[in-house]
C-alpha cells in the first residue's frame, strides 16, 4: 500500500513539498558545516547560517533559534507524514482538496513546537546546562532527557498517538467534515504526542549534528509504520533507558 501511494506522489504540489524538505536539509547541512570546511567552501549566507545555532541571550537570539528549529522539525516531520498526506489525497478524490491548507496546519503546530523548544534551549542554555550550540554540558541533563524519552516510549499517550499516525484513513475519515486546516492541526498534534520526546534528544545527541538528525528521522518513520513500527517502540524505549542509565554511571 505504501508503495503504491508513493507512486502516486508526482503532482506538483508533491514536488513543492518534496522541495521544502530537501531545502530545510540542505539549510541544516550549511548551518552544520564545521568551520575549517567553511572557511573553503563558498556558500552564499553561511555566516548568517552559522549564527542560528548560536544562543546569544537577547530577543534576536531567540528569533534564530526559532528559526533553526522550524528548519529541524520541517526537514525531520514531514518525511514521517508522508504516508498520511498520501492518504488525505487519495480520500479527497472523491470531493474538493486543499493539501496546501493540511500541509499548513500540519506544519503550524511543529512551529509552536519550535517556539516552546528555542525557549527550553535558552532557560537550560542560561542555566549552563548547554553550550551556545545547544550541546548538552550536563550528564545529568542528557541521562534525564534519555529516561524521559525512553519512560514515553511505554506511555498510553505514545501509544494513542502512534494508533492514529499508522492508521491515516481512520483518522481523516473521522475528522473530514473540519476540512483541510483542522486535518492538518489534528495530525499535527497527534505526530507530537509521538515525537516530542525524541526530537527533544537533539540537546543530548547535538542540535545541530546531521547524524543524530537523519538516525531520527529514519527511526520516526519507521515507528509510524503499521508493519514495522510496532516491533520498534518498546525495544526503542528499553535502548533509551539503558542509555539514561550508562549516562548516569558515567557520571557519577
Amino acid at each position: 500500500m505504501i508503495a503504491t501511494q508513493v507512486r502516486r506522489m508526482g503532482g506538483g504540489h508533491w514536488l513543492v513539498l518534496f522541495g521544502l524538505i530537501l531545502g530545510a536539509w540542505g539549510l541544516l547541512y550549511a548551518m552544520a558545516l564545521p568551520q575549517d570546511l567553511r572557511d573553503g567552501a563558498v556558500i552564499y549566507g553561511a555566516d548568517f547560517l552559522q549564527s542560528l545555532c548560536i544562543v546569544t541571550p537577547d530577543a534576536a537570539g531567540f528569533g534564530r533559534i526559532v528559526l533553526m528549529w522550524a528548519l529541524m522539525s520541517a526537514a525531520m516531520m514531514a518525511p514521517t507524514a508522508l504516508p498520511a498526506f498520501a492518504t488525505y489525497e487519495e480520500l479527497s478524490h472523491t470531493g474538493e482538496t486543499r493539501f496546501g491548507a493540511l500541509l499548513a496546519g500540519y506544519l503550524a503546530v511543529w512551529l509552536g513546537f519550535s517556539v516552546l523548544a528555542a525557549g527550553a534551549q535558552m532557560a537550560l542554555f542560561r542555566a549552563g546546562l548547554l553550550t551556545a550550540f545547544g550541546d548538552s554540558r550536563s550528564g545529568l541533563l542528557s541521562a534525564a532527557l534519555l529516561a524521559l524519552a525512553g519512560l514515553y516510549q511505554f506511555s498510553p499517550a505514545k501509544d494513542a498517538c502512534l494508533l492514529r499516525c499508522r492508521r491515516p484513513l481512520a483518522f481523516f475519515m473521522q475528522y473530514w467534515d473540519e476540512g483541510a486546516w483542522r486535518n492538518g492541526t489534528r495530525l499535527g498534534l497527534v505526530c507530537l504526542g509521538c515525537c516530542w520526546a525524541l526530537m527533544l534528544l537533539a540537546f543530548v545527541g547535538g542540535v545541530m549534528n546531521l547524524a543524530f538528525m537523519g538516525l531520527a528521522t529514519v527511526i520516526m518513520v519507521l515507528e509510524k509504520l503499521p508493519d514495522l513500527g510496532r516491533y520498534l517502540t518498546r525495544p526503542l524505549g528499553v535502548v533509551l533507558l539503558a542509555a539514561s542509565v550508562w549516562v548516569l554511571v558515567a557520571t557519577i
